[in-house]
């Protein structure tokens, strides 16, 4: 899939996602970190149907047993939450701390993004 050219008819919320794909080519996007709806809307403009949504989720108990800690002020941001009333994701990826169902959810992601090469 071949990124807009800046003369896109598309309208960009984002320069900088803008600047990142100009001119640049590829059979698939693999973005990570996209905090803010503005970011994923831009893409859904940009490339339309062929845009997939991955959440990964996971209990509040996990993410502690992994050490996280809440910080108000930080946890609470729109960099961190501004996407939990999002709506529905394409792919929800739960990682609770069972390998093995996290390995089976990545499998099937990783199969749907083959099949797109």
């Amino acid at each position: 899939m071949c990124a807009l050219s800046s003369g896109s008819p598309v309208h960009s919320r984002s320069s900088t996602l803008r600047k990142i794909v100009e001119g640049v080519c590829q059979p698939v996007w693999l973005v990570s970190d996209t905090r803010r709806v503005s970011d994923i809307q831009w893409f859904q403009e940009a490339y339309g149907a062929v845009t997939q949504t991955v959440r990964v989720v996971a209990t509040e108990d996990s993410r502690q047993q992994r050490g996280w800690v809440f910080t108000p002020g930080v946890d609470d941001a729109e960099s961190e939450c501004g996407l939990d009333n999002f709506g529905t994701f394409d792919w929800v990826i739960e990682n609770h701390g069972d390998e093995q169902r996290l390995e089976e959810q990545l499998e099937h992601l990783i199969e749907f993004v083959r099949s797109r090469l």
